[in-house]
C-alpha cells in the first residue's frame, strides 16, 4: 500500500452497512461511512468522483448480479466491497454459495480498480453476534484469503472491540450510529494508507448504569419495531431493499454514474454534490 496516496475516484458496493443506515440526516436520507470517506478524499483531490451503489437488505448474490458489473465499468481508483453478512444472518445459509459469489465479485472488481478494499465487518456485542459468530468468522476468513490472492486490502473492523459497544449501534441493533459510521470511515481511510486523523479503535468512556426496567422497555420496543418486521420479511421472502436502486445508479439506463463536488475547493457533504455531466453522456 502506497502511504499518503492520492485517490481521484471511489465506488462503494454492498448492502445497508455501506448505504449508510442508520446515519440519518434531517432530510430523511442516509449518510454513512462511505459518504464521509468520499468527502474526505475529495478534499485531497480536485475533480474527485464518487458513486455509492449499495442497497439495504441485499444478499451477496444480489450484490454481484446488480452492482458489481456497474461498479467495474466505472474503473475507479478505489472500490469497497462489503457483502455476505446478510446471508450469514439468515436461518439457512449456504456458505458454499456465499463463498462462490463473493469470490466472483472479487475476481471481477480487483482488475477494474487500483485498490480494492474488503472488510471484516463489526458486530454489536450481544446474543445475535454470539449465535452467528461461526458463520461470520468463516466469511471473514474467506475475505482474508481473497484479499491475499487478489491483492486487495482489508479493513479489520471485527477485530476492534470498541466497535462492539452497543452505544455505537442504532435501536435496531443492526446498523451503526453516526459516530459508528465516522469510525468506520476513519478505519478505511487508514487502510488506504492515509494519515490517521483519530483513533477509531479507542473505546468509548464508561457507560452510565441502565436500570433493569429501562433495558426491558428497550427490548420490547426493539422486538416490536425491528425484530418482528425483520422476521416477517425473512418468512415471506421480502427485503427492505425491494424496488430500490443505489444512490448513483440509473435504472432507466442500467448504468452507474458519478457525482462530484459542486465546488471542488470546498467539497462539503455528498448531499451537495452534482451529477458529473461526463458520466451522464458516457
Amino acid at each position: 500500500m502506497e502511504m499518503n496516496a492520492t485517490y481521484t475516484s471511489f465506488v462503494a458496493v454492498g448492502d445497508s452497512f455501506t448505504e449508510g443506515m442508520s446515519d440519518l440526516l434531517p432530510d430523511g436520507t442516509y449518510r454513512g461511512w462511505a459518504d464521509v470517506l468520499a468527502s474526505r478524499l475529495a478534499a485531497r483531490s480536485p475533480g474527485f468522483r464518487y458513486a455509492n451503489l449499495a442497497v439495504r437488505g441485499k444478499l451477496i448474490g444480489q450484490i454481484v448480479d446488480e452492482q458489481v458489473e456497474s461498479a467495474a465499468a466505472l474503473q475507479a481508483d478505489v472500490v469497497t466491497l462489503v457483502g455476505g453478512l446478510n446471508d450469514t444472518l439468515r436461518p439457512k445459509c449456504d456458505m458454499g454459495m456465499v463463498r462462490g459469489r463473493l469470490e466472483e465479485a472479487v475476481e471481477r472488481l480487483a482488475p477494474s480498480c487500483k485498490t480494492l478494499v474488503l472488510m471484516r465487518s463489526p458486530g454489536r456485542n450481544g446474543p445475535v453476534l454470539d449465535r452467528f459468530r461461526p458463520r461470520m468468522e468463516e466469511l471473514f476468513a474467506l475475505v482474508d484469503d481473497l484479499a491475499g490472492r487478489h491483492g486487495a486490502v482489508v479493513a479489520d473492523l471485527y477485530g476492534a472491540p470498541s466497535l462492539g459497544d452497543p452505544r455505537l449501534w442504532d435501536i435496531d441493533r443492526l446498523h451503526l450510529t453516526a459516530e459508528g459510521h465516522r469510525r468506520v470511515a476513519e478505519a478505511v481511510w487508514q487502510t488506504l494508507g492515509l494519515p490517521a486523523e483519530s483513533d477509531w479503535r479507542n473505546p468509548m468512556g464508561a457507560a452510565a448504569r441502565v436500570r433493569w426496567g429501562t433495558r426491558r422497555i428497550e427490548d420490547v420496543r426493539f422486538a416490536r419495531q425491528h425484530l418482528a418486521p425483520w422476521i416477517g420479511r425473512r418468512l415471506t421472502g421480502r427485503s427492505s431493499g425491494d424496488g430500490r436502486s443505489g444512490a448513483q445508479f440509473d435504472p432507466a439506463s442500467g448504468r452507474a454514474f458519478w457525482i462530484t463536488p459542486a465546488n471542488p475547493a470546498d467539497p462539503g457533504p455528498v448531499t451537495s454534490w452534482r451529477r458529473d455531466d461526463a458520466s451522464r453522456d458516457a
